[in-house]
């Protein structure tokens, strides 16, 4: 069975502990200590208040559900601890000069880093992109305007650019275009769209290349507990560390 620390008590948090069929929560860690208090109470993990001694805990893997800091601030150390690391902040692998860092240190401590599939769908076909290449690799997120805390009665596009550049103006909304990005291997093209038509976040990818055409919509229920988080999201994590120990391993 995997155990498992978790990096922030937050929503996703609070859903992971609720689904913990085939795993148990060891540890728990975030930097308002109440909250992982709160959720030990729940699951019989230990909450820690410091990360020095979290990350010391006896637990195979650190699951990171706070943000993209946390992953920045915490990722090398989980590493070097000897702890494979979830992350689902994947805005944090933006940089490039960061993500190796990241990744030699998983290489020096023989470790591994999950960037689960998140809000969007495919990742797994698009992966073929860093064999074949792709001559257009687009993802296209329309909101509401209340997500972005905009007011506007048309629909608008707000961002148009590279996956790269999208975190100097939208440092919540890069986590789906660094996920894409990293699974083809090529900086994907992004636009935002706010449409106060819609009350969903939705994601629309198209890729071509050798292979042929990949056309993926996702259409995303808000968490229950969070309308910030995507439903989808959360479930990505609990399918990832579902199939850790499986024999059987379904797609690319």
């Amino acid at each position: 069975m995997v155990t498992i620390g978790l990096l922030g008590c937050g929503n996703i948090g609070h859903l992971i502990v609720a689904n913990t069929a085939g795993m148990k929560i060891a540890a728990l860690y975030d930097r308002i200590p109440a909250r992982a208090r709160e959720l030990a109470s729940l699951c019989g993990a230990r909450a820690y208040a410091d990360f020095e001694s979290f990350v010391e805990g006896d637990f195979d893997l650190v699951v990171e559900a706070a943000s993209v800091d946390a992953v920045l601030d915490y990722g090398e150390q989980v590493l070097l601890h000897g702890k494979d690391l979830v992350v689902l902040s994947a805005g944090a692998l933006s940089e490039k000069g960061f993500r190796e860092s990241l990744v030699g240190a998983a290489r020096k401590s023989g470790r591994k880093i999950y960037v689960p599939s998140g809000a969007i769908a495919g990742l797994d076909n698009l992966k073929v992109g860093r064999i074949t290449g792709m001559n257009r690799l687009v993802l296209r997120t329309t909101k509401s305007p209340a997500s972005l805390k905009m007011s506007t009665d048309r629909r608008m596009l707000i961002f148009q650019g590279k996956a790269a550049d999208c975190i100097r103006e939208f440092p919540k909304n890069i986590n789906v275009a660094v996920a894409l990005s990293l699974a083809a291997g090529q900086d994907a093209d992004v636009e935002i769209w706010v449409d106060p038509a819609v009350d969903r976040n939705i994601h629309e990818i198209q890729a071509e290349g050798p292979f042929g055409e990949i056309s993926i919509r996702v259409s995303n229920v808000p968490s229950p507990e969070n309308p910030a988080t995507s439903y989808l999201a959360a479930l990505s994590i609990l399918t990832l560390l579902r199939n850790l120990d499986n024999p059987l391993v379904v797609g690319t």
